[in-house]
């Protein structure tokens, strides 16, 4: 239904977000550099990218919260003010204090009179748990409580994207896993999702599709497993005990590999091809084969990214 509601009110099918050869320089540093990237109604997209790399800035620039230098950024086929005042977009920035002397409902419904067509102060409630709160005051909420009120204030608008910055940091597991219970509630509706977060493990988790920035530019793009096939798809281990390293690039499947004390990790887009011709030497010892994690092709897409060689040459570290 949802879904079937932002068609007819913008029949044309253009993207949430769209940024166009978007550039935006600080100085010397280009935070975006020729940045193009589309993200479709109703994903659920993470941003991921080390400090630096351009995450904030592509925040900033969707919100309208910054100009580009060159290039164009589009929300719903137009500026990003256009959709922002109409309520179509809310955010959860990594600053902000929590409102003294007022109570959570009062604050949700302060911010939902501010739009033309918002949410239902319950249903906003509702979405992101706080019915049991309504009546509590901000100022004297636990973070992990803060947080969700801060999501609320998000959704007052009514919005069809929500972009979340580094939603859940500093909470607790608990905390943590009570939030993103409340956002998938909100994505289930239909609606557009774009957060940023340092925890892979969300992004793994509740993700539709990954984007990896470095030095302003898109780095990988896709579903997790995508990218984990893009790097390697498997991590194989065992001891050196001192002995050479020169043999381990001629290993079938190999693309890269690093030296760990006195431990091999190589990464291996056949896994068992690596693991059939290590077994087949003499004194191979704590042998140990397991699937790439995000965290591990996190590193390995940034590190080959900022270099000048192909994903597939053979990297050494020592």
């Amino acid at each position: 239904m949802k879904q079937q509601e932002q068609e007819k009110k913008d029949p044309t099918g253009a993207p949430a977000i769209a940024f166009r050869a978007v550039t935006r320089a600080y100085g010397a540093v280009r935070a975006a550099d020729g940045l193009d990237l589309a993200v479709r109604r109703g994903e659920t997209v993470a941003l991921l990218g080390r400090n630096g790399a351009g995450k904030s800035t592509a925040i900033g620039l969707l919100l309208g919260l910054d100009e580009p230098d060159d290039g164009r950024v589009e929300l719903f086929g137009g500026p990003p003010a256009r959709a922002v005042a109409a309520g179509r977009v809310g955010a959860m920035l990594q600053e902000g204090r929590p409102v003294p002397r007022v109570t959570v409902r009062e604050l949700v419904g302060f911010v939902a009179r501010t739009y033309p067509a918002p949410m239902p102060v319950a249903e906003a409630l509702a979405l992101a748990g706080l019915t049991g709160l309504s009546d509590r005051r901000v100022d004297r909420l636990s973070g992990g409580q803060v947080q969700r009120v801060r999501f609320a204030v998000a959704l007052a608008g009514n919005p069809e994207l929500i972009v979340l910055d580094e939603p859940t940091a500093a909470l607790d597991v608990e905390a943590r896993q009570e939030f993103w219970d409340a956002m998938r509630g909100y994505a289930r509706r239909g609606n557009t999702v774009l957060f940023s977060t340092h925890y892979l493990e969300e992004a793994d988790a509740y993700a539709d599709r990954i984007v990896v920035l470095d030095a302003g530019r898109v780095a990988a793009d896709g579903t997790s497993e995508q990218l984990k096939r893009t790097v390697g798809g498997g991590l194989v281990s065992f001891d050196l005990a001192g002995g050479p390293t020169g043999w381990l690039d001629a290993l079938p499947g190999v693309t890269s590999y690093e030296i760990r004390g006195d431990r091999a990790r190589l990464r291996t887009a056949d896994s068992d091809a690596t693991v059939r011709a290590l077994a087949e030497r003499d004194a191979i010892r704590g042998l140990e084969a397991a699937p790439a994690s995000l965290n591990d092709t996190f590193l390995a897409l940034t590190r080959k990214s900022s270099a000048p060689k192909p994903l597939t040459t053979l990297e050494t570290t020592r």
